[in-house]
């Protein structure tokens, strides 16, 4: 199967719902049979979502800065945990290790990940497909942003189409799972 590389939210204040999506998507990636690639931290939404995948028989994959390890939120029970010298070998590393990426809400990080991914993308340098999942409409302002860019040709339709939207963990996955075969 897949390596499926997950961007998510890892503060330590958000409401249990989020966590619960993190962990369900994690679970189902496992059940999928697919591993896990994330940003090897071991709270919040991250730390649900490696948690959800070993749960379920999955396997992890993290990869984090040594900056965070050195803050002891480094998730030791990953099965391979590979540490970067910078959040930007990270995403670099990331990327390689990865078949397909899917976002779950998330702050500046997520943001961050999710952009460099799709710019990636855009530059034709991956042709790895992009799932985003917009649970009770938590990227709408970004996505109409977003639309807004392409409508004033800042964003060309072709790049605005790499990136699939969906609003539940199972039709992401079928989504991710369509295009890797």
């Amino acid at each position: 199967m897949a390596a499926i590389c997950v961007f998510c939210a890892s503060s330590r204040t958000l409401d249990q719902r989020w966590l619960d999506l993190a962990a369900e998507t994690g679970a189902e990636l496992a059940r999928r049979g697919h591993t896990l690639v994330s940003g090897g931290g071991c709270v919040g939404m991250m730390g649900a979502l490696a948690d959800g995948a070993r749960s379920a028989g999955g396997r992890t994959v993290g990869v984090i800065p040594q900056s965070l390890v050195d803050l002891e939120v480094a998730d030791l029970a990953s099965d391979e945990l590979l540490v970067t010298d910078s959040m930007a070998s990270r995403k670099t590393l990331m990327i390689e290790k990865s078949d397909a990426f899917l976002t779950l809400p998330g702050g500046l990080g997520t943001l961050d990940e999710l952009f460099e991914v799709w710019t990636t993308a855009t530059l034709a340098l991956h042709t790895k497909p992009m799932v985003l999942i917009d649970t009770d409409g938590f990227y709408r302002p970004l996505l109409d942003w977003l639309d807004a860019l392409a409508d004033q040709n800042f964003l060309k339709t072709a790049g605005r189409n790499l990136l699939t939207l969906t609003t539940t963990v199972p039709e992401a996955l079928n989504a991710l799972e369509s295009r890797l075969t």
